[in-house]
């Protein structure tokens, strides 16, 4: 269904930096069973307007220390141009050569004059070409079924041509359950002269009430048969998992074969899921 040109399928993982020191003990075990997969890289995402800017800082460069290629989301709400350059350059240091590049999300109380000097992700694509030529390899977001914030479909599409056209290597979609809206939104990709890799977000099913939450907010769809299912499920936390699993096992494999150019599993900092589905999807640990 789709050819996007890239070689070899790139397979990652994403974390978020922890609040605690328990949590980031925690954490550690969690990378050892993740690395062990030998993804090709693990993201590390960035709280709004910055707020967990030392836990991704030193979430980063602890993952360095174990030479794991590790690509740091970079928002830009909220940050001067010298805020960004500084930190760039820091990541160059640690040999960094992937970014995630995302507007962020405002702070909540934060004013309009308190935006920075971006506004847009492509304005930071823009930036980060300008000042670093080709010395890192951004990846921006994709909504195959529409940022939440968009007024409509055709202006959210122009919003990610932009991304694409500022230089953006590649692109990770937000999750989603329905394969379809993926191959749709590939398919309109191409049609408009976007070769770019689009790989797949995949998050895994293991909290109900959790997931619909999160889905709610950041406008990721839910099909009606598999919300039902869940519900049907009360507090019982291993049919939920079980089910989940084989839901999200089904889209993968419907992925791949339809010619996703790899997947990128949001973990959530737990390992099991991830490991679980990577073993049944055969993908590769060399």
């Amino acid at each position: 269904m789709s050819s996007q040109h890239n070689s070899t399928p790139l397979y990652s993982v994403e974390l978020f930096p922890p609040k605690t020191a328990e949590g980031m003990a925690k954490l550690k075990l969690e990378i050892s069973q993740l690395n062990a997969l030998n993804p090709a890289y693990f993201s590390v995402t960035y709280g709004a307007g910055g707020s967990t800017r030392e836990g991704t800082l030193d979430t980063v460069a602890w993952l360095r220390e174990l030479n794991i290629d590790t690509a740091p989301h970079l928002a830009c709400i909220g940050s001067t141009r010298e805020q960004v350059r500084e930190l760039l350059n820091h990541y160059q240091t640690l040999g960094i050569r992937r970014l995630v590049a995302l507007r962020g999300d405002m702070p909540s109380g934060m004013g309009a004059g308190e935006r920075g000097n971006f506004h847009y992700a492509n304005e930071l694509v823009q930036f980060v070409r300008t000042e670093f030529g080709a010395a890192f390899s951004v990846e921006v977001a994709a909504y195959p079924e529409y940022h939440p914030q968009a007024s409509n479909p055709a202006r959210d599409f122009e919003n990610f041509k932009r991304k694409v056209d500022a230089g953006a290597d590649g692109a990770i979609t937000q999750y989603f359950y329905n394969a379809d809206a993926y191959f749709a939104f590939v398919t309109n990709c191409q049609h408009s002269g976007i070769n770019i890799p689009i790989i797949p977000g995949i998050m895994p099913i293991t909290n109900y009430t959790q997931l619909a939450r999160f889905s709610d907010t950041c406008g990721a769809e839910i099909p009606r048969w598999i919300r039902r299912r869940l519900e049907g499920f009360g507090d019982d936390v291993e049919s939920i998992r079980a089910f989940g699993h084989e839901v999200v096992l089904n889209l993968c494999q419907q992925l791949i074969a339809g010619g996703a150019p790899g997947l990128h599993f949001y973990t959530m900092n737990q390992s099991a899921p991830i490991v679980r589905l990577w073993t049944e999807l055969h993908l590769p640990t060399e």
